[in-house]
């Protein structure tokens, strides 16, 4: 029987460590080829957006999707889990809270592989819903980091974005941006984060924007990159204006980017220096979602959580 999970039983069953842990499970078998997905496509509503992300973890025997509908009234989010191995429905997952470790742990597996040795402080640029898990995802796989600098246009959001996760606020972006790892996650469509203001050895980990449209980097950050990679090229080359514009434009080439699963999986080293910057680009994609639904799935069944359909 499939099980539903509702929001508030994900929270409960799953940590940011948890969510770290499977993401990076989730890369190394991206690594060794024995994950097959599909770039988000999305269909117009009246107002809104449906929007679908696929793939198939063989070694994790799960395959599904995640669909998200967004309109004026908000969104809502819900993971589909398969089994790859039969035609069986293992569970329906809401998937907001799933999907905001996720994208999280994302960032903080790209940390962990591709930060300067030692790295201690983190600057994040956005306190909304996502920034949460970056900090706290962030914090599960940098036991040094010692100090967070925020910044956000709006006063009150900072306010009580600083004093719930123990951070500083910052006055400008400029704050943020010197730290050792920066995470830009923002809704905003143009650029939050100027390569000039990075110091020598900085992650960047660019987790807002994924429309075309949309850019969180100036074209410095590009310039000034080491080393760049992304999720998935596939899904960069329709969705990343991150990197795309910047292709276009030849500061970049599609032959510099790489994936991040070839890092984790050992078939490339990402940073060469201490003094590089590098840049992760990430977008979030439906194999991520999948390994820590997996992981949600197998606790909701040890701890008898769910409802049966």
């Amino acid at each position: 029987m499939p099980l539903y999970l509702r929001e508030s039983e994900v929270a409960e069953l799953l940590s940011p460590e948890d969510a770290v842990e499977a993401v990076e499970g989730c890369f190394r078998r991206m690594a060794a080829g024995r994950v097959e997905l599909r770039p988000r496509f999305r269909l117009g509503l009246n107002p809104g957006l449906l929007n679908v992300l696929a793939a198939a973890d063989l070694e994790l025997g799960v395959a599904g999707l995640k669909s998200y509908g967004v309109s004026e009234g908000g969104a809502r989010f819900v993971v589909v889990l398969f089994a790859a191995d039969r035609a069986e429905v293992l569970a329906l997952i809401e998937a907001d809270k799933l999907g905001q470790l996720r994208t999280g742990a994302a960032s903080a597996v790209a940390a962990r592989h591709l930060a300067r040795p030692g790295a201690k402080s983190l600057g994040v640029i956005g306190t909304g819903w996502q920034a949460e898990s970056q900090v706290l995802c962030m914090r599960a796989a940098l036991p040094d980091l010692e100090r967070v600098v925020a910044y956000s246009r709006n006063e009150e959001a900072l306010a009580r974005f600083c004093e719930r996760f123990d951070a500083e606020p910052g006055e400008y972006n400029k704050d943020a941006a010197e730290m050792d790892v920066v995470v830009t996650i923002t809704s905003s469509k143009d650029p939050v984060l100027r390569g000039e203001w990075l110091k020598p050895g900085a992650l960047v980990c660019a987790a807002g924007a994924n429309r075309i449209q949309s850019r969180e980097l100036d074209n410095a950050v590009v310039e000034r990159a080491a080393f760049v990679c992304c999720d998935s090229k596939e899904q960069a080359r329709i969705e990343a204006g991150d990197l795309v514009e910047p292709v276009e434009r030849g500061v970049l080439d599609w032959l510099e980017v790489h994936e991040l699963s070839e890092v984790v999986g050992g078939e490339i080293q990402g940073r060469a220096q201490d003094e590089d910057i590098v840049l992760f680009k990430s977008l979030g994609i439906a194999a991520e979602d999948l390994a820590v639904a997996a992981l949600v799935l197998e606790r909701a069944r040890e701890r008898g959580v769910g409802t049966e359909l």
